[in-house]
């Protein structure tokens, strides 16, 4: 097989012997929703009959159909020892490390926390809608916390949808290229209030000890009624002692949300884990004007919440801390070096990097606003990939659902449903399957000299920061899918 045959998500054989909500606490209720084309009724059915909302779904499930396979059996390390280094989107890796969910569902979950834009949009002030939406930008990977499976990397081609009246939005996504392995997304509030798009490429890394991904690409949202842009790239990713020990997960980098009406900033730091845990988690920023004047500190966890308060008291707070520190003894700084990227010499080791000791809860400064709350797992969320309840509905499928959706939609992929149902082996089966499909078609088009052509996304220019990306083209909610590709 040469370079150009190689597959994103390689595929190996498993055989296995054992194959067989609550949203946050501050939702809004969006009432007066409408279509953004209201020239179109992109939610009516024949003869003008209206469909059940929600992708026909009326109550969301709260579990999946099967627990979660244990991983306890398998050894990743005789997969990626020789890809230190290297860049992981053509390695084989058995599917007990994934999870039931494709790459596109999973950036779905950036909606989970969708209340913050609609409160944005409501906002008066500059600064307020900065702080919502930099509190969305947290949010929006707080599910990833103990998210330690792999989704399926989509298929070329591939299309997730959701319609959340009861959140105010609806959710459209493709895969539009598999090398480089690119997935567009795009978002509007149903009451007209916002858009949200953009194109993700994760970049995976194998360092030894752990697997870094990072998330290139920039996400937009619009806030439609201020005509204002945010844009911003979410921070880089590592999941620990993917060789041995207990799996955990950092989330470090800086990220920077730009206001791109008014020159307003939201500089966030993802803290990574320092010496004895104690960074872990941590979030920490500020909000500036186009003058660089520091307007307002936020601080917090992205695990659990996020706080904000005036610079003045934050001083003064952080003066306060440093006279009663004075008198400890001083830890050395680790200056947020990972040490098992440098040591190639300990990948072969038995010795796992230890899981850090999550420290108190975040310390609230006296006069701070919440900005966010993480929402409550379900009680059985250990069994079930540790998915959050918005989760956990991503992929449910109800009879007759399939009528209203594109034949491209993750819903409909055997493997992912299979493993969901806890078939591994058919899971494993129909993977290998659908890739050697999708491999097949490759060649047919080289054969017949002919280009894929993606049908809801064009590659062009970010109108806001002018880098290349992805654009929707609109239409996907006429639901005219007569043209969509077989790919399963």
């Amino acid at each position: 097989m040469n370079g150009e045959e190689e597959f994103f998500d390689a595929v190996t054989g498993f055989d296995s012997d054992n194959s067989s909500g609550e949203f946050s606490e501050a939702n809004q209720k969006i009432t007066g929703m409408i279509d953004l084309d209201t020239s179109k009724s992109t939610r009516s059915g024949k003869g003008g009959e209206r469909p059940s909302q929600e992708n026909g779904i009326q109550k969301h499930r709260t579990s999946l159909p099967a627990p979660m396979f244990t991983r306890s059996d398998f050894s990743v390390w005789s997969i990626l020892k020789k890809c230190i280094g290297l860049e992981l989107s053509k390695i084989t890796m058995p599917i007990a490390f994934n999870e039931p969910l494709s790459f596109l569902q999973r950036i779905t979950e950036y909606m989970e926390h969708v209340y913050l834009i609609h409160r944005a949009s409501r906002q008066a002030q500059p600064l307020e809608r900065m702080q919502s939406v930099a509190a969305f930008a947290v949010s929006a990977v707080a599910s990833q916390w103990e998210r330690t499976g792999k989704p399926f990397n989509p298929l070329l081609g591939e299309t997730y949808e959701l319609v959340r009246e009861d959140l105010g939005f609806r959710f459209i996504s493709e895969q539009v290229s598999h090398h480089p392995p690119v997935s567009a997304f795009y978002s509007e509030g149903l009451s007209q209030d916002f858009v949200f798009h953009g194109s993700i490429y994760p970049k995976l890394k194998f360092w030894g000890k752990s697997v870094e991904a990072e998330p290139r690409g920039t996400i937009t949202l619009e806030l439609l009624k201020h005509n204002e842009a945010y844009t911003w790239t979410n921070p880089t990713c590592c999941v620990h002692n993917v060789i041995i020990g207990k799996l955990w997960i950092e989330q470090y980098g800086v990220v920077e949300i730009l206001n791109h009406r008014t020159g307003d900033k939201c500089v966030l730091n993802f803290k990574p884990c320092g010496l004895f845990g104690k960074e872990l988690h941590r979030v920490e920023g500020h909000i500036q004007d186009k003058n660089k004047k520091k307007l307002f500190i936020i601080y917090g966890k992205w695990t659990e919440c996020l706080w904000g308060t005036d610079p003045t008291s934050y001083e003064s707070f952080k003066k306060q801390e440093k006279r009663g520190d004075h008198l400890r003894k001083a830890r050395p700084d680790d200056g947020s070096e990972k040490a098992d990227r440098d040591v190639a010499g300990d990948v072969a080791s038995d010795v796992a990097d230890d899981v850090p000791v999550a420290q108190e809860t975040v310390q609230v400064i006296p006069g701070s606003k919440l900005l966010w709350r993480i929402n409550s797992r379900p009680p059985n969320s250990a069994q079930m990939y540790n998915f959050t309840s918005f989760t956990v509905s991503l992929n449910e499928l109800e009879s007759g659902m399939e009528k209203t959706l594109p034949p491209t939609d993750c819903r409909l992929r055997p493997d992912i449903r299979g493993m969901e149902n806890g078939n591994m082996d058919l899971a494993s089966q129909e993977k290998e399957r659908l890739e050697e499909k999708q491999r097949e078609a490759r060649r047919e088009r080289a054969k017949e000299e002919t280009e894929w052509r993606t049908r809801w996304f064009y590659p062009g220019d970010n109108p806001h920061t002018g880098a290349p990306d992805w654009l929707y083209a609109g239409d996907y909610f006429e639901r005219d899918f007569s043209d969509c590709p077989d790919i399963y």
